[in-house]
């Protein structure tokens, strides 16, 4: 069988044809240092860089991320409140009406094992934020402006 020159892998067509080809490679064993050994070095990384990008995992956003572990590990909103800071502020985390704060996010990497570059990032929806605690925070800013309240 004829060897394929390395290329870059753009199709699933040529994923396929250069698999076949590392497999082969494969079973013959080579040495590292021969022709056939850096040959299928080189076609394993452009499987290994076509994998990467073609059948990526999205990671998800740090409140799915919260959820999923709970389901894991069978735990109640309850079990992770001395984590967050009380029963409401889960309630209020995972409704998306608060964002998770750096002690939060140590606490939930230390008790639960969630690795922080998740819960660090933006959740993919946005936050809730109801009209009368917006109606709220722009008069206790008034006030702190002003020195009155209207």
């Amino acid at each position: 069988m004829k060897s394929i020159e390395p290329r870059i892998i753009k199709t699933d067509e040529q994923y396929q044809r250069v698999l076949a080809e590392v497999e082969r490679l494969a079973v013959l064993d080579p040495a590292p240092d021969s022709d056939d050994g850096a040959r299928l070095e080189l076609q394993a990384m452009l499987v290994e860089m076509y994998e990467r990008v073609r059948f990526a995992f999205a990671r998800p956003d740090p409140i799915e991320a919260i959820a999923f572990r709970m389901e894991q590990q069978k735990l109640l909103q309850k079990d992770i409140a001395p984590l967050l800071g009380g029963k409401n502020r889960v309630s209020e985390v995972l409704s998306r009406r608060r964002p998770l704060t750096l002690p939060m996010i140590r606490s939930l990497y230390e008790k639960l094992d969630l690795a922080p570059s998740l819960l660090i990032r933006e959740p993919t929806a946005k936050y809730k934020v109801s009209r009368a605690a917006r109606a709220g925070s722009r008069a206790g800013l008034r006030k702190r402006r002003t020195g009155i309240a209207k």
